[in-house]
């Protein structure tokens, strides 16, 4: 993938990121889910974002949709900081910051058609009804679904075509940023494929960046321009996609590549042996690293 200039100002800064929530126990220190985080992603960019479950990935993503507290720090978007924007702003906001959810399901109301589900921003935005009929059936052929979906409801769909409504209902008001949380986990191993080079195809025809999250190294590989990789609340490593996800310089991030899986039998049994290996060896040093202080 061509790599975005990085001459130009970014499209969003955060920069010092802290998001703490408050303890539910009498007088306990707040839970703090994210410490000191500082990325950039730029005009047709995407940053992937990768750590395992509990990393602190999926708070980062909320804290830029703003359903997520910021105790400390900026989440600078074109200029302006909208860590602390109002409702009324972040409505506005909507037209340029969309998101898609990991569940393409429970993202997607199933009592309304597919129709109503892609409308529904454009109405809220203003828009009048023919040109609103309009835009969807540019959305529909836009991710490849047909025109007769429009009439469709969730139910009637597989999860990578439900996924393709959720991505058009993100692209309805074509927003400058989108917000992709683990959107192909859920989808099998071909579909998860298809959605990708779909999601590639957009970005090359529109121009969005996306801060694309996932606990799959091989997928933010696939689609992503630079990674940050996240570890217990903070950023352990990042740069150019190809180098961190080939080439990793920290632990941390060693450990997941060789936990990736392969579809070679003999590779896989050599991956799990040289994760074992590098596991015993970190263990031996921290030991060590213990002992000397």
């Amino acid at each position: 993938m061509s790599i975005v200039s990085r001459s130009e100002a970014p499209l969003l800064a955060v920069e010092n990121l802290v998001v703490e929530y408050p303890s539910k126990r009498f007088r306990a220190k707040p839970f703090r889910a994210l410490a000191d985080i500082n990325i950039t992603i730029g005009q047709g960019e995407t940053l992937g974002l990768v750590g395992e479950s509990g990393s602190g990935k999926t708070t980062l993503g909320r804290a830029v949709l703003g359903l997520a507290p910021v105790t400390e720090g900026k989440v600078v978007f074109e200029g302006n900081d909208i860590s602390k924007a109002s409702r009324k702003e972040r409505r506005t906001l909507s037209r340029d910051l969309q998101v898609v959810f990991q569940d393409p399901y429970t993202s997607l109301n199933p009592a309304l058609e597919i129709g109503d589900i892609l409308a529904e921003p454009l109405g809220v935005q203003g828009m009048e009804k023919g040109a609103a009929k309009k835009r969807v059936k540019e959305l529909l052929d836009q991710v490849g679904l047909p025109s007769d979906a429009i009439h469709r409801l969730p139910r009637e769909f597989s999860g990578g075509q439900r996924q393709r409504v959720a991505i058009a209902r993100a692209l309805a008001l074509s927003p400058k940023l989108i917000v992709c949380d683990e959107p192909v986990s859920a989808l099998d191993l071909s579909t998860q494929a298809r959605v990708l080079d779909l999601f590639l195809q957009i970005q090359r025809d529109t121009g969005v960046s996306y801060l694309f999250v996932s606990h799959d190294l091989d997928v933010v590989r696939h689609i992503s321009h630079r990674v940050a990789v996240m570890y217990r609340g903070g950023i352990v490593e990042q740069g150019p996609a190809d180098i961190v996800t080939r080439e990793p310089e920290h632990p941390y991030t060693q450990r997941l590549l060789l936990a990736s899986p392969v579809p070679d039998p003999d590779r896989q049994e050599q991956r799990r042996a040289d994760r074992h290996r590098l596991l015993e060896q970190q263990r031996q040093q921290t030991e060590q690293a213990g002992a000397a202080a």
